[in-house]
């Protein structure tokens, strides 16, 4: 039982991180690898200044707050049957279990992309049909322009079950798809070491190369950190010395370097942020997104410049908006974002559970288990 992850503050933070996270993912789903010039063409001079439709409809959410939100259902099905399986709130290392539910957890994304179950599933699963509360929430089975990594990947295990790992690399790729699912797993553990293996393990299961696991793993130390109320710079360093352990992190660590020089600059612009690189990758999306963060002093300002540039608009304002809603709280959102946000229902029901789960105050009833079974 962790008391920090009662409180109301913690509360703020949490669905703040997640809410901001969608909100980001929503405000850059329309422009995703258009220009600054295409975007000021579709939005006007000043660029993305609101919600603009797209996927039929305004504030519509992309794959990736869909991953996330499976990310954390995976992580809480996985705590709740280690709790039910040693009758405690002890949390397991980042070792098999817990990666495993999160593996089963994107299969059940996957069915959501259109993917048939008895595909989805893997050889070792022999149920008909997939389980727990999420995936009883239709409006998650729209397909939102899945990155083909993460949906080839998951298709090959389903073909196969053979899960991949930092030891077993299933490819060379360092794509952003890892980070962008890997804010909710922050939650894991408070030893930071657990917090970012389980970060990098988690992106490892699409992504091969060490700056698209690295990313995640430094990414989930950040949010962490963010959520007991660290300031953005400390949580940073504390990432950044955790990263620092392991073999490759040398172009993150640069990444981040140059976001932590380019933030003195004062308030960021689509030109500043695209000296960084586009966000199309793990080490890129990472540090615009901190840059970001760091440059601005409110969470809605920060979301829009996070989406004003050339590159993965969507990617970069999910995972700066899991910083930035982790560092201002619910309360500063722009409410008529809120408002306007799809699933929004749904992300503040699984952010509430979440709470209730590594906090210490799950219940231990049937109902609860069967809305967060084993894997």
């Amino acid at each position: 039982m962790r008391e920090w992850l009662q409180g109301p503050a913690t509360r703020s933070r949490l669905r703040g991180s997640l809410y901001a996270g969608a909100i980001g993912d929503a405000l850059g789903a329309k422009t995703e690898f258009d220009s600054i010039d295409r975007i000021r063409e579709i939005a006007g001079p000043a660029g993305i200044t609101d919600l603009i439709p797209a996927y039929g409809g305004v504030g519509r959410i992309t794959d990736d707050t869909q991953m996330t939100l499976f990310t954390l259902e995976g992580l809480i099905r996985a705590h709740a049957a280690a709790r039910r399986e040693q009758g405690t709130f002890a949390i397991a290392a980042p070792g098999e279990p817990v990666v495993q539910s999160l593996q089963l957890a994107y299969q059940r994304w996957l069915h959501t992309q259109g993917v048939s179950w008895e595909r989805a599933r893997g050889p070792e699963n022999t149920s008909t049909d997939p389980d727990g509360w999420l995936i009883t929430n239709r409006e998650l089975f729209s397909r939102r322009a899945p990155g083909l990594t993460c949906f080839s990947e998951l298709e090959a295990y389903g073909k196969t079950g053979v899960r991949a790992g930092m030891d077993k690399p299933v490819n060379n790729s360092k794509g952003c798809g890892g980070v962008m699912r890997a804010a909710p797993v922050a939650l894991w553990s408070d030893d930071l070491a657990e917090v970012f293996r389980l970060g990098a393990e988690s992106a490892a299961l699409t992504h091969g190369h060490p700056s698209g696991y690295l990313s995640s793993g430094a990414f989930a130390v950040i949010v962490h950190e963010l959520l007991t109320g660290k300031p953005l710079l400390d949580a940073v360093a504390i990432a950044r010395a955790e990263l620092e352990k392991y073999p490759g992190h040398e172009e993150q660590s640069v990444a981040l370097d140059q976001a932590l020089a380019l933030a003195h600059e004062g308030a960021p612009t689509p030109e500043k942020l695209e000296t960084l690189g586009q966000g199309n990758v793990g080490e890129t999306a990472l540090s615009m997104s901190v840059y970001v963060a760091l440059a601005t002093a409110d969470p809605n300002v920060a979301l829009l410049a996070s989406v004003n540039h050339s590159g993965d608009s969507d990617s970069t304002g999910s995972v700066c908006g899991n910083l930035v809603g982790a560092m201002y709280g619910e309360e500063e959102l722009d409410t008529d974002w809120l408002v306007k946000l799809e699933l929004a229902e749904v992300i503040g029901e699984l952010a509430d559970d979440a709470l209730a789960e590594f906090g210490g105050n799950a219940p231990g009833d049937d109902r609860w288990y069967a809305r967060y079974p084993a894997h």
